[in-house]
């Protein structure tokens, strides 16, 4: 199967699971294609599906990793001793771990193509990661407390493991408690890289894109948490802070160099 063999095999199979999906027809284009599979991964409940679906869905993300091009952390240049500042798609970084902006149901984003990273990273990790997270939560019973971090496998992505943490959410005044908050994200990400005996762990920048955080703030957090975890004897090697738009890049750099 190519590409668009792939594709078109995986529309078809989520479009015949729902019943009120059976006037929707395949666009032609791939653009489109593309936006139609990602959209009904998007808003598909989680649940299992069999196995020849993973292993041609598998092979479509691998394939469409590769072409955005894999990008290998050791290839990386450390901007201070063991920390290192990267602009680029998280899901084509090959670590030991990514960390994940999640809310506090942790299955991921259901809004179509969203532009979050959350739903960023389940769409290229594949169905399997929203359907591990909902076993972690329900055998939790309850919502994901803010500060604190679950992990899983990272399925179809370069990385190892993905750990997914709740920021706090701000809305006007930064409290003394949403900064500590914010913090405790980073400490428990780095605790449970360090538990798993992970070398190399990279970081989004966590609550500052729907949540609202103020971003020269959080910068300061993100940086001082890690500095200070590393002091520890740990297995930690590399931290990466992963950044997306040029604005994000510049403050990190002002702290940093």
């Amino acid at each position: 199967m190519n590409q668009q063999e792939r594709r078109k095999y995986l529309i078809q199979e989520l479009l015949d699971e729902r019943e009120e999906y059976c006037h929707i027809e395949i666009p032609q284009n791939e653009s489109s294609q593309k936006l139609l599979l990602r959209d009904l991964m998007n808003v598909r409940e989680p649940k299992k599906i069999k196995s020849e679906f993973y292993r041609i869905q598998d092979a479509y993300l691998q394939t469409a990793i590769e072409e955005k091009g894999i990008v290998d952390v050791n290839d990386l240049k450390p901007i201070q001793e063991g920390i290192y500042l990267w602009k680029g798609d998280i899901t084509t970084l090959k670590c030991d771990a990514i960390v994940n902006a999640a809310n506090s149901q942790m299955t991921g984003c259901y809004i179509p193509h969203h532009r979050c990273i959350d739903n960023c990273i389940h769409s290229y990790a594949g169905m399997q990661l929203r359907y591990a997270c909902y076993q972690i939560m329900e055998k939790q019973g309850k919502p994901e407390a803010t500060g604190k971090a679950k992990i899983t496998k990272a399925y179809n992505l370069p990385s190892r493991y993905i750990l997914h943490t709740v920021g706090p959410i701000t809305y006007s005044t930064v409290t003394k408690k949403d900064e500590e908050l914010l913090a405790s994200c980073y400490r428990s990400c780095l605790e449970f890289a360090a538990a798993y005996r992970l070398e190399s762990i990279a970081f989004c920048c966590i609550s500052t894109g729907e949540f609202h955080f103020p971003k020269e703030l959080a910068t300061k957090i993100a940086i001082k948490t890690v500095k200070e975890y590393l002091k520890n004897e740990t297995s930690i090697k590399k931290v990466i802070f992963n950044v997306f738009k040029d604005e994000d890049r510049d403050i990190y750099e002002r702290y940093l160099r």
